[in-house]
């Protein structure tokens, strides 16, 4: 009887501090990465996240002893693999490696890494590349819905080099264009709590979720005009402090429980716009002001103005007939979205979105994280839930079809968690009430 290759096992945290880990940083719209492959790392999810906070440098508010960049924008990762859905080529699950803590988080999706995703794919062999452009199904792994990424690969290599531009990134580079999918079962809600309009701690707010749980304000009601500068923004201690207010307010109405440890919601805030677009939008993450605007939060926000009665509505009802493209206004420039809702259904329900981004492959090679420090407790769970991060608000979420309930990369390991408050009942059941819900289709 024949016997085939045993599968190599999955390298230790010792193995990978001597001889390295094949890694690739690509800039991935207005954010920057390292991409991995699953089968680089180690199977245990908490070492796995270990390695992480070492590769990047965390803790060190200037992770100068790693790769990161000192900021949250630029100490993200993505692990990358083949997928077992049918039909999915890859599964992409994001994870964000705070800077000053030592925290790695899978609760929410990063649309900026997912624009490199589809090119880190081709690149080490994982999908083949088309003649001229290559399409790549990624399922991502953190919400479990499908993203489809579509961009050049003329004669059967990427090519990066382009004339499409994403604000606030120098340069230009090859379009990626990225298009979402509702779940399966059909696209579920946008508004979470049933409401176009609820109001918390006395401001008018929608709270919408299509692609990001999002607190939508107008700028006004908090005092502000919109035009403010990211500095100016930052230098705001009292704004950030009601924020941060806001958000955590408003995150129990969202079912999401005690969000202050937390990453989500973001909080965008909207203005009639100022330089020839659709929305002037300042937007927090998720405290502090972005330099842009993230893909997800855009997509939500969008939603939620397009809905009638919502907050801000009045700002889309100026918008030219017949077009779904929506030009979002931010700090670094614009960003362009594509962006279908059905408001008159009951409820209002998500049918389509989309999003031209940019990458680039800035190096690939081996890293040689910082060894790892003996009898170091690791890693805790930017998060209140002790279930798995992927699980904390999406845990009514069935598994994709064909996944029999499996997950190909896992997400962060619950023993890694670390809650330093006990979650509500509510925040495992997705709703104040104690129902389920399903998010919007959420690829997060």
């Amino acid at each position: 009887m024949s016997v085939g290759p045993v599968p190599a096992a999955p390298p230790t945290a010792d193995d990978l501090a001597v001889r390295g880990v094949r890694c690739t940083m690509l800039r991935g719209g207005t954010s920057r990465g390292l991409y991995l492959e699953a089968a680089d790392l180690p199977g245990d999810p908490a070492v796995r996240d270990d390695l992480l906070l070492r590769l990047l440098g965390s803790p060190d508010p200037r992770q100068v002893d790693g790769l990161g960049g000192a900021t949250s924008l630029t100490s993200k990762v993505a692990v990358v693999g083949p997928s077992a859905v049918p039909g999915v080529d890859v599964d992409y699950l994001f994870l964000q490696v705070g800077v000053a803590e030592a925290t790695v988080s899978a609760a929410q999706n990063c649309g900026n890494l997912l624009a490199g995703v589809g090119a880190f794919a081709v690149e080490r062999g994982l999908v083949p590349a088309g003649h001229a452009e290559t399409s790549v199904r990624i399922r991502m792994v953190n919400s479990g819905e499908v993203a489809t990424a579509r961009f050049p690969t003329p004669g059967g290599r990427v090519d990066y080099r382009g004339g499409a531009v994403d604000a606030g990134v120098p340069g230009s580079a090859a379009p990626v264009v990225l298009s979402f999918e509702p779940a399966a079962g059909g696209p579920a809600v946008l508004l979470p709590t049933g409401r176009r309009v609820d109001t918390v701690l006395g401001v008018e707010v929608t709270l919408v979720d299509n692609g990001m749980p999002v607190v939508l304000a107008r700028a006004g009601d908090v005092g502000l005009t919109g035009r403010e500068s990211r500095e100016e923004l930052a230098a705001d201690a009292a704004l950030l402090a009601r924020v941060d207010a806001l958000r955590c307010a408003a995150g129990e109405l969202l079912g999401l429980g005690d969000v202050r440890t937390t990453t989500v919601p973001k909080t965008v805030l909207v203005a009639p716009p100022r330089d020839g677009g659709h929305v002037l939008t300042r937007s927090f993450i998720p405290v502090q002001p972005h330099a842009a605007i993230g893909v997800f939060a855009a997509v939500s926000a969008v939603s939620g103005l397009l809905l009638p009665g919502a907050v801000g509505h009045e700002l889309a009802q100026a918008w030219p007939a017949g077009t779904s493209t929506v030009d979002v206004e931010h700090p670094s420039g614009h960003l362009l979205v594509d962006v279908v809702v059905d408001a008159a259904a009951t409820p209002p329900r998500a049918v389509r979105a989309g999003v031209v981004r940019t990458a680039r492959k800035l190096f690939d090679g081996t890293a040689f994280p910082r060894p790892p420090r003996r009898g170091s407790a690791g890693p805790t769970c930017a998060r209140a839930d002790p279930r798995p991060c992927s699980a904390s608000w999406r845990a009514s979420r069935p598994p994709a079809a064909g996944s029999a309930g499996r997950t190909a990369i896992p997400a962060t390991d619950p023993r890694t968690c670390s809650p330093s408050r006990t979650a509500t009942s509510s925040a495992s059941t997705g709703s104040r009430s104690g129902t389920p819900r399903r998010p919007a289709w959420n690829p997060r």
